[in-house]
């Protein structure tokens, strides 16, 4: 049993990270009782198909300040970050990796700045270990795209590597989509934050369990959630090509007449018909990301399904999806 109540509450997703995950709580251990508060450590396993499981069990039942929350299935990171929040009952929640990328030693950093009065305080990468130039130069092109498409201020070379004050958690607790870019929305909700810049080291062991196909996914929820400028920028594309068309028509028809040929040549109608088919493909695609979005708040199915739980003796079940 706990003496006092929790002040610090480490959320960590986990997904076959049986390689890391002894070393990966050594470590957060070590720095959580350097603090000399009451912390729990919050392992979400989502739905991992090596030992992943029974190792974070061999834990808990060493040590009481471990919880394990087991999803039914693989739901994906943003949702074991949603689930390891809502069950948090820390004053201050921290959200960090299991590959030990994102240094726990950082953390410590984080608790200053909390105690300072900032609400949020995030993990800003100044250098990047053991990643490959395609990672960064796309990492980088994203953030510049999605600041320039939204009105909230979403800091670059950021990742979900955060502290946030229990108000905040709450804030994002109430919050009902299900595509969920946690870090967009973190900023999204406001309050005072600020950051501490760490350098993002190699992974321990494993492969990343965030390929190109997750990337591009995390992406367009990011885009799709805080912004609807793609559909406004269908209006000023559709616009431009529309003059654009009609000049290439103008000009084309008057050099047929100087050349005395066909006015409407079938060059002209094919290179017409397959740019207008590829914009109408294009601005479809985009509201079909759109739509999908609606499509998936309106079936109202929960962000994830938890099969069981271990080292929480009291679940509030407003917070959690057990399955029956």
């Amino acid at each position: 049993m706990f003496k006092d109540k929790v002040i610090y509450s480490v959320v960590v997703p986990l997904y076959n990270e049986e390689l890391v995950i002894f070393e990966s709580y050594k470590r957060l251990k070590e720095v959580m009782d350097s603090t000399g508060e009451e912390y729990e450590i919050v392992f979400v396993n989502d739905g991992s198909k090596d030992g992943t499981k029974t190792k974070v069990q061999l834990i808990c039942k060493k040590d009481f300040r471990i919880k394990l929350v087991n999803f039914s299935r693989n739901f994906g990171h943003q949702a074991a970050i949603t689930a390891g929040m809502n069950i948090a009952m820390g004053e201050a929640i921290v959200v960090i990796d299991a590959d030990l990328q994102d240094p726990p030693e950082v953390i410590l950093k984080m608790i200053e700045k909390w105690k300072e009065g900032y609400e949020v305080v995030y993990g800003k990468r100044v250098k990047r270990e053991g990643e490959t130039f395609f990672k960064k130069f796309t990492a980088s092109i994203y953030y510049k795209l999605l600041k320039s498409m939204t009105s909230v201020d979403i800091p670059t070379d950021v990742g979900d590597f955060r502290l946030i004050d229990r108000k905040v958690c709450d804030a994002l607790s109430s919050l009902p989509e299900k595509n969920r870019y946690v870090r967009g929305l973190v900023s999204w909700v406001g309050f005072k934050q600020t950051y501490v810049e760490f350098i993002r080291q190699k992974r321990l062991a494993g492969e990343t369990k965030y390929p190109l196909s997750k990337m591009v996914k995390l992406a367009l929820d990011g885009i799709t959630s805080l912004s609807y400028r793609p559909l406004s920028l269908i209006n000023y594309v559709g616009v431009f090509l529309l003059i654009a068309s009609l000049l290439s028509a103008i000009i084309i028809i008057i050099k047929n007449i100087a050349n005395r040929v066909d006015i409407l040549s079938m060059g002209l109608v094919l290179s017409i018909n397959s740019f207008m088919i590829s914009l109408l493909f294009i601005s479809m695609g985009i509201m079909g990301q759109y739509i999908g979005r609606i499509f998936d708040e309106v079936k109202d199915r929960p962000i994830y399904i938890v099969d069981n739980i271990v080292n929480y003796e009291k679940i509030d079940s407003n917070n959690l999806n057990m399955k029956s």
